[in-house]
């Protein structure tokens, strides 16, 4: 079997979606026996300054020097690639790709491409994801790289609420309920597809239901992080 490629994972934003990350790849990989699996290394850090804060509240540090460190302790340990489970803590990339000479793989470029690939150019995607993402114009900037316009949910506050409340309390029927209604909402405002956004919202994806097609970012993520790490997805079990 050939070697597989060691991936880095900077970790804790949050800590479950952390661990759903990878779930999903060992779930992914058409393992025989353990070896088969894809090596990682895994900063898991809940202690990196909150992007909420810095980002909505503006009254927390800057997280990117933090992830900079963690990238480079990777990095130095041996990683040949660096993934993060946390859409909103990819506007603080450039300090990551600014420390390190592996390479990053962005969830939010590729998840995007992916998009671009499932509806027409110039389609409209609406997006469940932190508040945050919206003011500084995160999924804006990589949907327009390939053609396509982001929509928000109109009440914001009612999203930013279940974020926190999932990362206290753990994903409930409320919270499905909700995704239900804002993905209804989007739909109506003329969106070809829903961008899961947020990995809070990753740990439900799966229950979420509409009529247009549904991409959560972090399954790309999975799914590129296991084309990189070589592993044969062809390969049966």
């Amino acid at each position: 079997m050939a070697r597989l490629r060691r991936i880095g994972v900077l970790g804790g934003m949050g800590p479950e979606a952390t661990v759903t990350l990878m779930q999903r790849l060992q779930a992914g990989t058409p393992a025989r026996d353990d070896s088969d699996h894809v090596p990682l290394l895994v900063d898991m850090n809940p202690q990196v300054p909150s992007r909420i804060r810095h980002l909505i509240e503006k009254t927390g540090p800057n997280p990117g020097p933090v992830m900079a460190e963690m990238a480079v302790r990777l990095e130095t340990a041996g990683a040949e690639a660096l993934i993060m489970p946390c859409n909103t803590a990819h506007h603080y990339a450039s300090f990551v790709t600014e420390r390190v000479r592996i390479p990053f793989l962005s969830m939010l470029a590729l998840t995007c491409v992916e998009l671009a690939s499932q509806v027409a150019p110039g389609s409209k995607v609406g997006i469940l994801a932190s508040p945050a993402t919206n003011q500084i114009g995160l999924f804006q900037t990589h949907l327009n790289d390939v053609g396509l316009v982001a929509l928000f949910p109109e009440d914001e506050g009612t999203v930013l609420s279940a974020i926190r409340r999932i990362k206290q309390y753990g994903p409930d029927e409320a919270d499905i309920a909700l995704l239900h209604e804002k993905s209804a909402e989007l739909v109506k405002q003329g969106a070809a597809a829903i961008l899961v956004g947020c990995t809070e919202f990753s740990l439900i994806s799966g229950q979420i239901k509409t009529t247009v097609p549904i991409v959560d970012a972090l399954d790309i993520l999975v799914a590129a992080t296991l084309n990189f790490a070589g592993v044969r997805l062809d390969d049966p079990a």
